[in-house]
């Protein structure tokens, strides 16, 4: 049941160049699943409409976020300090498959910022016995002590743009894309899962993709985050952000 509340900064910090990570505190949050979204209020008016901004983790009491700050909005979130108040409404759209047969094998695969989202599928998968890898395609460095929490339950594989870090290059040439998995789940920037689903279907693997189409109202109302499918137009807020590829036409 989605929720309005006003919840506190307990922390914010940045953890790479144009991110923070962002843990705020309330009572009685409601469930999440892996995938889903909050929509934030920006403090002062700094716009009118919410910011959508996928959840990193979640528990009855606390709510973290991975923020970049690319627009008034979400600079303006990102701003915000330790006691200050924050509206988020919340738990919104669809998420990711969680249920697989124990010894499954999924690859998740993250670009940017998009790698967010991944890191509770990651706990809720590997809690659930499923062999999970990561593979992350950013454009430099990572932070050391962020990539940690996720290194700590899985194996992770890192492709950079400027070959500072790991594998030089996109996140199709890495080995470890290679390898046979029972599924793909993604998230990033629309180029690099067009490439990955693509390489999935030719191989017969099933794969997710969580689409970061614009959002305005994230209900479903505006029709701002409209996506072809072969379904026909769906809103990403509302029937995603999550999608089984094999419906997407790109």
């Amino acid at each position: 049941m989605k929720k309005q509340l006003l919840l506190t900064v307990s922390s914010n910090r940045v953890v790479a160049p144009g991110w923070h990570h962002m843990v705020l505190e309330g009572t009685d949050l409601p469930p999440v699943t892996p995938g889903q979204f909050v929509e934030v209020a920006a403090p002062h008016g700094a716009t009118l409409l919410n910011r959508p901004i996928s959840i990193f983790d979640a528990t009855a009491t606390t709510l973290e976020l991975v923020i970049a700050p690319v627009g008034d909005g979400t600079k303006a979130i990102c701003d915000a300090k330790v006691g200050d108040s924050l509206r988020v409404i919340m738990p919104l759209g669809k998420g990711f498959t969680t249920e697989f047969p124990v010894g499954s094998k999924v690859l998740l695969v993250g670009g940017g910022v998009g790698i967010a989202p991944l890191y509770m599928q990651l706990c809720t998968l590997i809690d659930a016995g499923v062999k999970a890898e990561v593979l992350f395609g950013l454009r430099s460095r990572p932070d050391a002590e962020f990539c940690k929490q996720y290194e700590a339950l899985a194996p992770i594989h890192i492709c950079t743009d400027d070959g500072s870090f790991g594998h030089h290059g996109l996140v199709t040439s890495h080995p470890a894309f290679g390898q046979h998995y029972d599924m793909i789940q993604m998230c990033g920037p629309k180029p690099m899962m067009r490439a990955v689903a693509a390489s999935a279907a030719e191989r017969g693997i099933p794969a997710e993709a969580s689409l970061e189409n614009m959002m305005a109202c994230g209900l479903g109302a505006c029709l701002c985050c409209v996506e072809p499918t072969e379904k026909g137009n769906l809103c990403v807020c509302k029937d995603g952000p999550v999608f089984n590829t094999s419906l997407l036409t790109w």
